[in-house]
Order: C-alpha cells, then structure tokens, then sequence
C-alpha cells in the first residue's frame, strides 16, 4: 500500500516543480531579453544624437523635456512598488512606446533621408518594443497577476506626437530625442525590474 501511496505523490510532486521551473525560465528568458534590448536602447539614443547636428550633443547642452502624450518616465517612487504593479507599468509603457518611435523615424527619415542605420535602429525598436511588452504580459500571467487596467491608447498618443512633430525641425527633433530617451528609461526599468524576480535576483 505504501508503494502504490509514493507511486500517486511523485506525480504530483512533479506537476507543481514543472509550473515553477516553467516560470523561472519565462522570467529568466524576459529579463534577458530586457538587458539586451537596454544595451539597443543606449546604441539608439547615441546613434539618434549623431545626426541632429548642433546643439545637439555638443558639451553642456540641455535640450528641453517635452511632455510626451500617454507616456511619462518612471515615477520617483516605481522601485517602491510591488514587482506585479511595476510590471503592469513596464507593460502599459511598451505597449505605447512603438507608435511613438514609429512617428520617430518617419520624421527622421524626412530630416535625415541618408541615415539609413537611425532609421532601421528605430524600427527594429518599435518592434523590440513590441515583443518586450507581451513577454512582460505572458510573466504577468504566468505569476498569476491581473494584467488589464485603464492605459494610455497608443494611437491618440502617436496621433498626438505625430501633430507635435510638424511644429518645426528643432522641436522634432527635440521630441524624437525624448522619445529615445523614454524608451531606454523604460527597458532599462523593466530590467531591473525582472531583475527581482530572476533567479538569484535581490530579494
């Protein structure tokens, strides 16, 4: 009887290891994802600075930090939060995010037809973007956390930068550079933010 009682328990000891595991190599696998697309993010920005000319880039330049509509960087207080809901804001920042670089390189490529590296660096980010974002949404669903929530559309805030670019080549390209700008925000956050729950992460 005994025999037949350890032959029902390993099953089940298995069926609860495997969703674990299964979720450590999800969560492994985004924040990896994460890491790298920062390393593309930091690659875009400067690639991004190179070609507006001056002021840009040039030793204490400030440019200013336009509002950007349905995005905002990081509140002071996201590391504060539980990992669920700063998930749930790395999520809803992806999800607006390739509209915004897809004006981005629209607009670059009327300023600067001949930078043909910024404006594949910027598509490929729309699309990296993309595919953060729903690795984020499939860890928020394999942890078991709602997902959903009021959001910011993503086409009202691409068709809101979009009217804001046409005001001029300076102010676009004041925009486009915080739009990069948010963009490695954003990734950079969602890896550290990962970063608490992968394996061997802090606690």
């Amino acid at each position: 009887m005994s025999r037949r009682e350890g032959s029902l328990e390993d099953p089940q000891a298995d069926s609860s290891v495997s969703p674990l595991l299964h979720l450590e190599a999800k969560i492994q696998q985004t924040h990896s994802l994460a890491r790298l697309l920062t390393k593309y993010a930091e690659q875009l920005l400067q690639e991004y600075v190179q070609h507006q000319g001056d002021p840009f880039g040039l030793p204490g330049f400030s440019p200013p930090r336009p509002p950007v509509a349905g995005l905002s960087a990081p509140a002071p207080g996201h590391a504060g939060l539980p990992v669920p809901e700063r998930l749930r804001l790395d999520a809803a920042a992806l999800a607006v995010l390739p509209p915004l670089l897809d004006v981005v390189r629209r607009r670059q490529a009327e300023l600067n037809p001949r930078a043909a590296r910024l404006l594949r660096r910027l598509e490929d980010s729309a699309r990296q973007a993309r595919a953060l974002g729903a690795a984020v949404e499939a860890v928020l669903g394999a942890l078991g956390a709602e997902t959903g929530g009021p959001r910011p559309e993503p086409a009202a805030a691409a068709a809101a930068i979009a009217a804001a670019a046409t005001g001029g080549v300076f102010p676009a390209k004041v925009l486009g550079l915080r739009v990069c700008s948010l963009y490695l925000e954003w990734v950079s956050r969602t890896e550290a933010d990962l970063g608490q729950l992968a394996p061997g992460g802090p606690a």
